[in-house]
């Protein structure tokens, strides 16, 4: 057990060992991953580091399972018990979670317990509750006069890999959907966050899941690359970014693999000329710079009338230097450190290039903030009088940079909108709800919001287009993507 921290943040265990098939083992390489405070800059644990041979061992132990063990063959309310204790469990572990995701990857607290812990512990209950309303099984009459069984049955093994911007609630929408419909699980958290997801493994092993049906191994690029090539596994379910994803699909390809990719984003806030500065200010606030920026779907392109650009970028100025950022233990931060010291890095190259390609910056830049000596930080830093061409308007950063760039009229303002690579998230900022919702139908995404950023609403399906990804994850749809269907025609005796 390591010694509480200069934060006063819980004791953060040291974990020996690995989740495998519902058993806590010695890693196969005996190797370490250190977990480094991204505001401390100081090591808060030690985790054992998964290899390939401990892959193998997993995907071997969830293939019995799958292929031999109860699991698939329990009545789905059998399954959606089990689940339930787990939720239960979850419920009670919320303020350990919080306080384990704020030690490992920087997230505020305030935005831990909220959106990194109870958004996953609501949509796990969500979740359980679509269970029962998703058509596993199905009659339907045959166009010859005979009756179709239709049947959803388990895809088979899973391989879920998450990052760490979002560890929880990546791994919930994935993992629950799975267990409920019956397939058996290896999940790849990122060596930069594995405390939260060892600790769900602690609350896996409470719950009785039978052997092999679920086991964690965290580790690098080597353990995700080996998992997705296993040729026992039979679906991939990824999250990361899209240089990432378009490998994860050309392997899964080569194997005839089913996959889904949830992938980068550069989304775009469209500004009607109709709407509040203030407004907008606040719901950006929200929308594009919680979690550090640090967020897939964050609203990066302000897109704002040409007459009215002064507004709006004075009232988002005003918004983005009144956060307070510092220490994530912090309850009153709103901002605090990026993951790691190579994101912080990346972060600042991309501002320093925003100015040499000839944007104005407004706020922020790439000095850490005076009263901060240590830790990864970035000042949330505002550009304007960008276009569309731009590489920060373009490339993924994945930090709390946002580029205002003026638009004539509101075809202009789809078009931009529209001329990116990327296609997960956008919004409309209107008092014309109607008008709002004939904008999003223009913009090619898969999610979009009107007047908010959009929410992940449990009952949602959420997922990209173009280099975003593809398949759905929420809702009905998300259980869609971890079953296979089956049909059975019934002739006379």
């Amino acid at each position: 057990m390591a010694d509480s921290g200069r934060d006063g943040r819980s004791a953060v265990q040291n974990r020996e060992h690995l989740f495998v098939g519902g058993a806590w083992i010695r890693p196969g390489i005996g190797k370490t991953i250190e977990v480094v405070s991204p505001h401390t800059e100081c090591v808060v644990a030690q985790v054992a580091a998964a290899g390939p041979v401990d892959v193998d061992l997993a995907v071997r132990s969830a293939r019995a399972a799958f292929d031999r063990g109860p699991w698939p063959r329990l009545d789905i309310l059998d399954r959606v018990d089990v689940v339930r204790r787990l939720e239960t469990l979850y419920d009670k572990r919320r303020p350990d979670m919080a306080d384990l995701i704020t030690t490992e990857m920087g997230a505020p607290t305030t935005f831990a317990n909220r959106a990194q812990v109870s958004l996953p512990w609501m949509t796990m209950k969500a979740l359980i509750d679509a269970a029962a309303d998703f058509s596993w099984q199905e009659v339907r009459p045959g166009h010859y006069g005979q009756d179709i069984v239709i049947r959803r049955e388990p895809v088979g093994v899973v391989a879920i890999i998450v990052p760490w911007n979002m560890p929880q609630f990546l791994t919930v929408i994935k993992l629950i959907p799975a267990l409920l419909a019956g397939c058996t699980i290896v999940l790849k958290p990122s060596p930069e966050a594995p405390l939260d997801a060892l600790l769900l493994a602690d609350m896996l092993e409470e719950v009785g899941l039978p052997p092999g049906v679920v086991s964690v191994l965290p580790g690098g690029r080597d353990v995700g690359e080996h998992l997705v090539a296993h040729p026992d596994i039979d679906k991939v379910s990824f999250t990361g970014s899209t240089a990432a994803g378009r490998q994860v699909a050309a392997a899964c390809a080569s194997g005839l693999t089913r996959t889904s990719l949830e992938l980068g984003g550069k989304s775009a806030a469209i500004v009607l000329d109709d709407a509040d500065p203030e407004t907008v200010a606040a719901g950006i606030r929200s929308a594009s710079l919680s979690n550090s920026g640090q967020i897939c779907n964050a609203l990066t392109r302000i897109l704002v009338p040409a007459n009215r650009s002064r507004d709006y970028v004075d009232a988002l100025s005003t918004v983005m230097s009144s956060m307070r950022i510092g220490d994530p233990a912090d309850p009153s931060t709103e901002v605090g450190p990026l993951v790691t010291r190579r994101q912080q890095t990346r972060v600042r190259n991309y501002i320093e290039l925003g100015q040499r390609e000839g944007a104005r910056l407004i706020v922020g830049g790439t000095e850490r903030p005076s009263h901060i000596n240590r830790g990864w930080y970035v000042c949330p830093t505002l550009f304007a009088d960008a276009d569309n061409g731009m590489r920060i308007a373009r490339e993924e950063i994945f930090g709390p940079v946002l580029t205002v760039i003026s638009y004539r009229d509101v075809d202009d303002a789809v078009t931009i909108a529209n001329d990116s690579e990327y296609g997960l998230a956008g919004s409309v900022w209107t008092s014309d709800i109607d008008l709002g919702l004939t904008i999003a139908a223009r913009v090619r995404t898969g999610t979009f919001g009107v007047n908010q950023g959009y929410t992940m609403d449990p009952a949602a399906p959420f997922g990209g287009m173009k280099s975003s990804g593809y398949g759905r994850e929420l809702g009905h749809e998300g259980f869609a993507g971890f079953v296979d269907t089956k049909s059975i025609s019934i002739g006379k005796p």
